[in-house]
């Protein structure tokens, strides 16, 4: 399970940069092809806060939804899988976003 890794680093990434003090919330923005489970990471992240200044905060994530742009067509298009194919018949698309794993943001009490 790379989730607990991912909450580890978020845990880490926060706490350099909020010298100590009390955090409420976390905001993570995911995409839907990063290839990390949402469930999982919340899990996760409770796990990986406990005994830290980030221990109770709420852990707010952002499912970001696949958008592709057709090599071929021009075409820019949304995905609802991982199925990489233009309405035009093209693979030669490229992924814009739904890979994204970022912290957008922290609250510190």
């Amino acid at each position: 399970m790379h989730e607990l890794a991912i909450a580890e680093s978020v845990v880490s990434t926060v706490l350099e940069r909020t010298d100590g003090r009390q955090v409420s919330l976390v905001r993570l923005r995911i995409g839907r092809f990063s290839g990390v489970v949402p469930d999982a990471l919340s899990f996760c992240f409770e796990l990986a806060t406990s005994g830290t200044p980030l221990e109770g905060a709420a852990l707010e994530i952002e499912d970001v939804q696949g958008r592709a742009r057709c090599r071929t067509c021009g075409v820019e298009f949304g995905l609802v899988d991982a199925f990489l194919l233009c309405d035009c018949g093209s693979a030669d698309v490229q992924l814009l976003s739904g890979r994204e794993l970022s912290v957008m943001s922290v609250e510190v009490a």
